[in-house]
C-alpha cells in the first residue's frame, strides 16, 4: 500500500502547516532525498535553515550533540535567548546538563518499571475498547487512541482520574498549538506574544503551571513523595535543584508529549488495518508481536522533525553548514527513506531489522517513554485483534494542522465484532 500526500506536488512548503493537513508531503520529501539531501529551506516567519531528509544522515548528526546542539531549541520557530531560557526542557539542553537531569528519571522509564504496568495496561484496553467496539462505527482516535496513554499518564504520573481529560485538553493546546481545533491561540494566524515567556509560546503553559504546583503542594501535605515528579525535584548528584521554571516546563513536556505522540502512534496502526486488511491476520496469528509495535510507531512517526542548531562550520554532501545555522532533522522522512527501509510505504508487521528513528534513536535525548509507547502499542492491537473479525473506513480521516507533530485526529471506523 502506498500512501501519498493528495496534492502534494513535490515542491511543498516544509514551513507551512497547511502542507502537512492531508498528512506528511511524502513527494516532497522523496524529491529531497534524491535530489538535494542538504536542501536550504526559506522560511518566511523566521531565519531559513537546513533541512536533512536522509535516515543515514540524522542517524549520524543527532550522536554529534557538539555540533548540533539543542540549546537552542528543538522547534523550526526562533526565539530570543531570553524566552529559549524561560520555556526550555531536559530535551533542550545538551550533555552534560541533560545527562543530569535524564539520570533522575532514566529508572523511572526504564524497561523492567514500564513492563511492571502492563496488567493494568490490558485492563485499560479491555475497557476502553468494549466501550468504544460496542458503538459499530465510531472515531477510533477519540474513543480509542485518546484515552489509553491519557489514562496511563494518569498511572505513572499519580494524577487524579477526575483531572486527565483537563489536562489532555491543555496538553493538546500546548504541542498542536497551530490547529484551531485544539487551541483558539493558533501560532502562526496572530500575535501570541503576550505568552512568549509560557512553554509553546501557549497561555495553556500557564495553566498547567497552575495545576502543577497545586497538585505538588498537596502531595507535599499529604507526605506523598514518591512518584516521577518527585524524581525531577531532587537534587542532583552536584548537589543542584530544578528551578520553578524548569519544573513548570518538564510537567508541560510529559502531559503533552507523554500523551499525544502514543495517541498518534495508536491512531495510525488502526488506519494501517483499514487500508490494509491481511494486516489484522497477521495480528490474530500472534507471531509479530516483538517486531509489530516498532513498525507501527515507525508508520506513524508522531514526531515530524526535531530542531538542531551548528556550533560550528561544518561539511555535509558538500555544502557548508556555518556555526549559528538552524538545521532541521525530518523524521518523517527518514522513517519512509527507501535506501533503509525496503518497501516503507507498506506496513510490514514482522519488519526486521527496523531502525526507525521515532524515538529520536542513537542520541543521548532518545526518548524516555519509548518502552512505555512500545507496551501500550502493543497490548492495544493484541486486545484489538482479539474483538473484532474486520475494520474499515467510515469516512476520510483528518490530520492535524501541525509540520511538527504528526497524526490523525479524526479516525471514523466500522468494525465487525469477532
Amino acid at each position: 500500500m502506498t500512501i501519498w500526500t493528495p496534492g502534494d506536488d513535490g515542491q511543498a512548503d516544509l514551513t507551512a502547516h497547511d502542507s502537512f493537513v492531508a498528512g506528511p508531503p511524502h513527494n516532497t520529501f522523496r524529491r529531497l532525498r534524491d535530489e538535494d539531501p542538504l536542501h536550504w529551506t526559506p522560511y518566511a516567519q523566521g531565519e531559513d535553515f537546513w533541512s536533512v531528509p536522509r535516515h543515514d544522515d540524522i542517524a549520524r548528526m543527532i550522536k554529534d550533540t557538539d555540533t548540533f546542539s539543542s540549546a537552542r531549541g528543538i522547534r523550526m520557530e526562533d526565539q530570543t535567548y531570553e524566552e529559549y531560557l524561560a520555556r526550555r526542557t531536559f530535551q533542550e539542553t545538551d550533555p552534560p546538563d541533560h545527562t543530569l537531569v535524564r539520570r533522575k528519571l532514566v529508572r523511572a522509564f526504564s524497561k523492567p518499571a514500564m513492563a511492571a504496568y502492563e496488567a493494568d495496561i490490558r485492563a485499560l484496553c479491555a475497557e476502553i475498547l468494549d466501550a468504544a467496539l460496542d458503538q459499530g462505527t465510531f472515531d477510533a482516535t477519540k474513543d480509542i487512541a485518546r484515552q489509553l496513554p491519557m489514562r496511563m499518564l494518569g498511572r505513572v504520573m499519580g494524577l487524579p482520574d477526575a483531572d486527565l481529560p483537563w489536562l489532555v485538553e491543555k496538553g493538546d493546546a500546548l504541542i498542536a498549538n497551530t490547529d484551531p481545533d485544539f487551541t483558539t491561540h493558533v501560532l502562526d494566524r496572530m500575535t501570541t506574544d503576550e505568552f512568549r515567556m509560557m512553554p509553546f509560546n501557549s497561555p495553556a503553559g500557564a495553566e498547567l503551571y497552575g495545576y502543577a504546583q497545586d497538585l505538588m503542594a498537596s502531595k507535599a501535605a499529604q507526605g506523598d513523595t514518591g512518584g516521577v515528579l518527585h524524581m525531577i525535584l531532587e537534587p542532583a548528584s552536584d548537589g543542584s535543584t530544578i528551578t520553578e521554571t524548569e519544573f513548570r516546563n518538564f510537567f508541560c513536556l510529559l502531559v503533552a508529549a507523554g500523551n499525544d505522540t502514543t495517541r498518534y502512534s495508536i491512531a495510525a496502526g488502526i488506519q494501517a488495518l483499514c487500508h490494509q486488511p491481511e494486516l489484522l491476520a497477521r495480528m490474530q496469528a500472534g507471531d509479530i508481536w516483538e517486531t509489530a509495535p516498532d513498525e507501527i510507531i515507525r508508520w506513524a512517526t508522531p514526531a515530524l522533525y526535531f530542531r538542531r542548531t551548528a556550533t560550528r562550520d561544518t561539511q555535509v554532501h558538500g555544502k557548508t553548514i556555518r556555526a549559528g545555522d538552524k538545521v532541521i532533522y525530518w523524521f518523517a522522512s527518514a522513517n519512509r527513506d527507501e535506501r533503509v527501509f525496503d518497501d516503507p510505504f507498506t506496513v510490514r508487521l514482522d519488519r526486521q531489522p527496523n531502525r526507525h528513528l521515532a524515538f529520536g534513536q542513537g542520541g543521548p535525548h532518545v526518548c524516555l517513554g519509548m518502552f512505555l509507547a512500545r507496551i501500550e502499542v502493543r497490548v492495544l492491537f493484541q486486545e484489538l485483534a482479539r474483538r473484532i473479525s474486520a475494520i474499515e473506513p467510515a469516512g476520510q480521516e483528518k490530520f492535524l494542522r501541525s509540520n511538527f507533530v504528526g497524526g490523525i485526529k479524526e479516525l471514523p471506523v466500522t468494525v465487525r465484532l469477532s
